[in-house]
């Protein structure tokens, strides 16, 4: 981390600015002339990691002659828009919050799954663990519970609050909070950058607060904490009431515990953009790779279009082996 960091700029704002000045990108390429001029469109998310990823893919993108995009797109939305061609790839497809749309696009023909990295994710409501003093038995859901009123906030006493995140993240916390029957209020946060100021707010002054969070993150090494322990996760829990302790309603039960983190793109990739997606194809990120990524600008302060260039100078030996025999 030898240079100088830069002056934060907030993510989303990044983000309209790299779409805006997507397709300037390209401009050095290494090698012989791609299959087509048009830009490869990268989905840009609203949460830090899936950001420096993107970008860092655009880079390698750069790096084999082609131009790129990174075009913004709502959480669920973009897998139709990946489907019909308008967007041609996502980096960062999460179990727990993609599952349903990412497979129902999957199964029409019209969208790749191009594999797993080795990341393992979970995505679920989260403490500090200094609220286990006050709430014994956590990180039991039901010991969770049994002392909402710890958690309440003015606007939700008696009951507790917990903070999710943006709502087009697509979780159902409302729906297991009622089919569990829990006394809890859910107040969505309208952006990442929220969450992770209100937990350092409650965290210096050792205050209640149960909010969403996932790993890999960078969240994790900052601060001491634990993920609610939620009845185990099936798939019939979403769509069949009868499964679970609450015979009249669906999703009583956690998120997956070791959950999957994929990869998507246009089906008409392989004909249009071949190279880039056989290089795709071996672009594989850890807990670990994802984790950095993310703290270079939610801990370092850094751009996110300079975290992905800080990201490609301290890991040159994996993209280098992602790209061996590609280049021209």
């Amino acid at each position: 981390m030898q240079p100088a960091l830069k002056k934060r700029h907030p993510v989303m704002m990044s983000m309209l600015g790299a779409a805006c000045a997507g397709l300037l990108l390209g401009s050095s390429a290494q090698a012989a002339a791609p299959e087509s001029d048009d830009p490869i469109k990268i989905v840009l998310n609203n949460w830090t990691s899936q950001v420096v990823l993107a970008n860092v893919a655009a880079e390698l993108f750069k790096k084999l002659g082609y131009n790129v995009e990174l075009v913004p797109s709502d959480n669920q939305l973009q897998f139709a828009g990946m489907a019909n061609g308008d967007l041609h790839l996502q980096v960062e497809v999460w179990e727990g919050t993609h599952k349903t749309n990412f497979e129902k696009f999957v199964d029409s023909g019209n969208l790749l799954d191009v594999g797993a990295h080795d990341a393992i994710t979970r995505e679920e409501w989260w403490y500090p663990t200094y609220m286990e003093e006050r709430c014994p038995g956590l990180p039991d859901w039901e010991a969770l519970h049994a002392c909402a009123e710890e958690f309440a906030t003015v606007e939700t006493a008696p009951k507790g609050r917990y903070l999710g995140g943006p709502i087009d993240w697509g979780k159902h916390h409302n729906e297991r909070v009622q089919a569990l029957g829990m006394d809890f209020v859910v107040v969505n946060a309208g952006q990442a950058s929220t969450l992770w100021a209100e937990l350092d707010a409650a965290y210096r002054r050792e205050e209640p607060i149960v909010l969403f969070n996932w790993t890999p993150n960078w969240v994790e090494a900052k601060y001491n904490g634990r993920f609610v322990d939620f009845p185990d996760f099936e798939p019939e829990c979403l769509s069949d009431p009868s499964w679970g302790m609450n015979p009249d309603l669906a999703y009583d039960c956690g998120a997956p515990k070791k959950g999957w983190l994929k990869k998507a793109a246009w089906s008409g990739m392989q004909d249009k953009f071949p190279t880039a997606l056989a290089l795709f194809k071996r672009v594989n990120f850890t807990n670990a790779q994802i984790a950095e990524a993310a703290a270079l600008v939610d801990v370092d302060e850094l751009s996110p279009e300079d975290a992905a260039a800080r990201w490609l100078e301290s890991n040159e030996a994996v993209w280098k082996a992602w790209m061996e025999g590609l280049e021209g």
